[in-house]
């Protein structure tokens, strides 16, 4: 199953993805007397979203085709983030040894690197990432997203799947010379508005066979900066679930992105992209603050 949000008349409304077209969810959910939220977040977290899942696995999408329901065109739609408010989102610092390697650091290894990041900085696909006026050297890195189904404490790197909705696209900033002068300025340097764009779709866990398989690529105005698969993660998704679910409780919608394969540094009029294996591409174009 995959699923978009959409803005349309100055909202935005979560959609499934059916025949190349989108379906508003909370009006299939009144057309089959279901009551599912029509944004992504409450969708989580009132715990409708399994049982859509589970209806769209079980002959839902057969029932699409006989149902009169708002359809948009693909080649209409205009994104905007999954979602606005997640209670938390993890990002992980140096999960492929070749990013550690081009930034002359070492790869962690006795446990994964990760930061935390405010909601502000969430934007979609298309926006504008804007490179604050506190850096001069912002840099900006594809990711594979994960994102929590459950309410989730102490999984098992076994039972990492159930604990998960499913993945994402994603594109993570850093202001990296903030982070040089001073290692503790992570935050600092991860927490800019803009600099956390996640989308346009979300992809239901059955969706991707083998998650190891996939190559995460960092593509920069068109060129691809730098590319890696899964599997060369220092920390894989299933550690790195059963990991952080040990450090705090773990809720519908939190994120954790799961690392880089390379970061670009960006300059005004760029366009930088997220490219993953079978996942429609995440893009946005790159706005100077310092030259305004």
């Amino acid at each position: 199953m995959k699923l978009a949000t959409l803005k349309l008349d100055g909202h935005e409304h979560l959609h499934l993805l059916a025949d190349d077209a989108f379906i508003p969810v909370a009006e299939l959910g009144a057309a089959i007397g279901r009551h599912w939220p029509g944004e992504f977040l409450p969708l989580l977290a009132s715990g409708s979203y399994h049982g859509m899942l589970d209806w769209y696995r079980d002959g839902g999408v057969a029932a699409l085709a006989k149902l009169s329901l708002t359809r948009i065109p693909r080649d209409r739609a205009v994104f905007a983030p999954l979602y606005r408010h997640p209670r938390k989102i993890w990002g992980i610092g140096l999960n492929y040894r070749d990013h550690a390697a081009d930034l002359s650091e070492k790869s962690p290894t006795a446990e994964p690197a990760s930061f935390m990041k405010p909601d502000t900085t969430i934007i979609g696909h298309g926006d504008t990432i804007l490179l604050p006026r506190l850096s001069q050297r912002t840099t900006g890195e594809a990711e594979l997203g994960l994102i929590f189904g459950r309410r989730s404490r102490d999984v098992s790197r076994a039972d990492w799947r159930d604990a998960l909705a499913g993945f994402t696209t994603i594109i993570d900033m850093t202001a990296e010379d903030i982070l040089r002068r001073n290692p503790r300025n992570l935050t600092q340097s991860k927490s800019f508005d803009t600099f956390f764009s996640f989308g346009p779709f979300f992809h239901s866990t059955d969706e991707v066979d083998d998650i190891l398989a996939l190559e995460v690529r960092t593509v920069h105005n068109g060129a691809v900066h730098a590319r890696n698969v899964v599997r060369n993660m220092t920390f894989p998704p299933d550690q790195l679930v059963s990991y952080h679910s040990q450090v705090m409780t773990m809720l519908p919608g939190d994120i954790l992105s799961s690392g880089t394969p390379g970061a670009v540094p960006l300059a005004d009029g760029d366009v930088i992209a997220c490219h993953i294996d079978g996942f429609e591409p995440l893009v946005n174009p790159v706005r100077d603050l310092k030259l305004t």
